[in-house]
């Protein structure tokens, strides 16, 4: 799921944004050109895979950044060796067989 999660541009650049500090969902969406549904559904997604929380203080809900899951992806990663010698285009060809993509 961490994986899937990743593949999304607009998911990157949320988890770059959360990098900084918590935010609200509302200003999670201010710089995307999209709907908040639509961005809900992202962090759904976000969520799912345990890159992010979601947390209600009051009537505004909060993202927070959850570096654990990117750490599993990273070890796993690593353990195909250096990253210089990774096949990136075997990789990807690995990941979409995985994935179902």
């Amino acid at each position: 799921m961490t994986f899937a999660a990743l593949a999304d541009g607009t998911r990157r650049a949320i988890l770059t944004m959360l990098l900084e500090d918590d935010m609200a969902v509302t200003d999670v969406a201010e710089p995307f050109d999209m709907s908040l549904a639509a961005i809900s559904k992202h962090l759904g997604i976000l969520t799912r895979a345990g890159l992010i929380s979601q947390e209600k203080r009051g009537r505004v809900k909060w993202c927070k950044l959850e570096p654990q899951a990117m750490r599993e992806a990273i070890v796993w990663i690593e353990s195909f060796g250096q990253l210089e010698a990774l096949n990136f285009d075997a990789f990807e060809q690995f990941l979409s067989k995985e994935l179902g993509g």
